[in-house]
């Protein structure tokens, strides 16, 4: 391996322009194919063969409606000042809002607070239970608005109201933590090398590999029926493996 690595590296050496026009000729073309592909639909995670995953088929199968994997949700409700939540105007908001959750897109089940001994013993507080069919990253937006305005209603109404759950996490994105990880790496790597082109170089091509391996599974996200994680995962790995080995390499 060392010796074809030598070679490799002798050869990209020797022909430097021609391997660079290659490099900016695949970012490119990964590039505008990420920027003309349509945005993947799907938003699950499942790794399979994994313990978890097969706990989850093994519930799916023997137990199709339980919805294993699916998003929950709590909406805990507090009366006024003075009241509780048994009082007959309060019950009354309360049922209307399990209904319109249960009405709700998506929505597997719903819990009353009142039928499922969810009212803390001074009366003061209660909470339903929402069980949706699919995960929290595969939740439409729309579904998510249902909620937080079925909730919304709840407090028009005079009750204070509070949302827990997964069903409202975000799906994750790439941002400033990626920008920092690089910073925090490039320091590391000029204090390391005492040099900014020999610190800059593993930089380099970490970037350009993520960059073009990024492109590559956006542009082929929705015919391959990719997951939204699925770059966001590539682009960490691809960062830490893309510098440690071209550290390995040099040294």
């Amino acid at each position: 391996m060392a010796t074809f690595l030598y070679k490799l590296g002798r050869l990209a050496f020797r022909r430097r322009h021609f391997v660079a026009l290659i490099w900016v000729a695949l970012l490119t073309l990964a590039g505008v194919g990420a920027a003309s592909a349509p945005p993947a639909g799907n938003s699950s995670f499942s790794i399979p063969g994994t313990e978890a995953q097969k706990a989850f088929d093994l519930l799916e199968q023997r137990f199709p409606g339980a919805s294993a994997d699916g998003a929950t949700a709590r909406v805990v409700f507090k009366a006024p000042s003075g009241e509780k939540m048994t009082d007959a105007g309060n019950k009354a908001t309360v049922e209307k809002t399990v209904d319109e959750l249960a009405d709700g897109s998506e929505v597997a089940s719903v819990a009353d607070p009142y039928t499922g001994n969810a009212v803390s013993k001074d009366g003061t507080i209660a909470y339903a239970s929402v069980k949706y069919d699919v995960s929290g990253m595969e939740l439409e937006e729309s579904t998510k608005d249902a909620l937080e305005d079925a909730a919304q209603q709840a407090r028009d109404s005079g009750l204070t109201v509070e949302i827990g759950g997964d069903a409202l996490q975000a799906v994750p994105e790439t941002g400033a933590t990626e920008v920092i990880g690089i910073a925090v790496a490039a320091v590391v790597l000029v204090i390391t090398f005492g040099s900014l082109v020999a610190a800059g170089l593993p930089l380099l091509t970490a970037l350009i590999g993520v960059g073009i391996g990024v492109s590559s599974i956006t542009a082929l996200a929705s015919a391959l029926e990719l997951g939204s994680t699925t770059s966001i995962l590539a682009m960490m790995i691809g960062l830490a493996v893309g510098i440690d080995y071209a550290l390995f390499i040099v040294s």
